[in-house]
């Protein structure tokens, strides 16, 4: 029988998210069974609860950046072990056969990837639950290992916020040496910066205010851009090989691409938006290109983790209870938290 445990979801897109009870599975042979400890606040979470992208189902129970402890395994488990610190990031299946999961590309399934909320539950029917709640029962294909020299409450956000800026970076070959662009500094960009750096990249912040540039260096920018100044832009022009855009709004981003040297690709993680009219002349005279990117593979994140692991990065956070997601929110939507907010699931019981 399914068991019914406590949660925290909005009911419908204007209502503040609640206590309220949802039902996880039984263990099936490949599952496994994971009480939640740590919970990142992502900006798709606040999009999905409100409906700004249409399609949500409701009740939300949202967060797919999850840590947590095993509690049990099914019988054909191999790969984990009760007791084990684990992850779950934004997707727990996808159809496993087609060429994008052959690829190790779940997130891109030609049959569409089953989100960790907001997807289709072929187990229970309805919609999935997300790790906003006290436990979680994933198949173990996704499933994360995570490091132990990590700090698990500044994990959390990796499983997001990570692999969704390590991913390009890692795709498109960045590598020491490198002048690598961040634009935007804030939950995905400061990781843009971390990554970049750590990759041995020449890392330049790129952003309107002024007032994030010691910020931006702390977190291992070597240089700051104000892309308002047109000196500065102007001295940066045609001198990128890869621009990270991390801006989350709709935007301009023909000067940015003025950046970038000839053949070098700027790639949006950020905007899902229509964004405004692009000028065919900032890509034809230097055969410059525009490219997009979403999360990662399961085996990109892990290979995400591992690095983490190896340099010893986390995401910079600030710690909340569960009671505090509505005004966490708020924060979030104005830009006020420094990078990413994390949910210390003890809080719900």
């Amino acid at each position: 029988m399914p068991t019914t445990i406590k949660a925290y979801g909005a009911e419908f897109s204007d209502a503040p998210l609640k206590e309220l009870e949802i039902k996880r599975r039984e263990l099936n042979p490949k599952d496994v069974k994971i009480k939640i400890e740590y919970c990142g606040v992502c900006h798709s979470d606040i999009h999905t609860v409100r409906n700004d992208w249409g399609g949500s189902k409701y009740p939300v129970v949202p967060c797919h950046e999850i840590i947590g402890t095993v509690e049990a395994i099914g019988d054909d488990v191999k790969d984990f072990k009760v007791g084990q610190t684990v992850g779950v990031g934004c997707m727990v299946d996808s159809c496993r056969t087609c060429p994008s999961c052959q690829d190790d590309l779940e997130q891109y399934c030609e049959q569409g990837s089953v989100g960790t909320y907001n997807g289709n539950d072929k187990h229970l029917g309805g919609h999935t639950f997300g790790g906003y709640s006290q436990q979680i029962v994933v198949d173990e294909h996704f499933v994360l290992n995570i490091p132990e020299n990590l700090d698990i409450k500044a994990t959390a956000p990796l499983l997001c916020a990570g692999i969704t800026t390590w991913s390009p970076l890692s795709h498109w070959n960045v590598k020491r040496g490198d002048k690598v662009g961040v634009v935007g500094l804030g939950g995905l960009g400061h990781m843009g910066i971390k990554f970049a750096n750590a990759l041995g990249a020449h890392v330049v912040m790129i952003t309107r205010s002024k007032d994030k540039a010691q910020d931006a260096k702390d977190l291992g920018a070597h240089e700051v851009l104000i892309s308002t100044d047109d000196k500065q832009m102007q001295e940066h022009a045609n001198s990128f090989d890869f621009l990270l855009n991390t801006i989350p709004v709709k935007h301009d981003m023909n000067p940015y691409l003025g950046l970038l040297k000839r053949d070098k690709t700027m790639v949006l993680v950020g905007a899902i938006e229509p964004l405004e009219p692009l000028h065919g002349a900032s890509l034809i005279l230097n055969r410059k290109r525009v490219a997009g990117s979403l999360i990662g593979g399961i085996k990109e994140t892990q290979e995400m983790l591992d690095f983490c692991g190896k340099h010893n990065i986390t995401c910079d956070v600030e710690m909340i209870n569960i009671q505090n997601i509505n005004e966490a929110y708020d924060r979030v939507t104005s830009s006020d938290v420094k990078y990413r907010f994390v949910i210390d699931m003890e809080s719900l019981k």
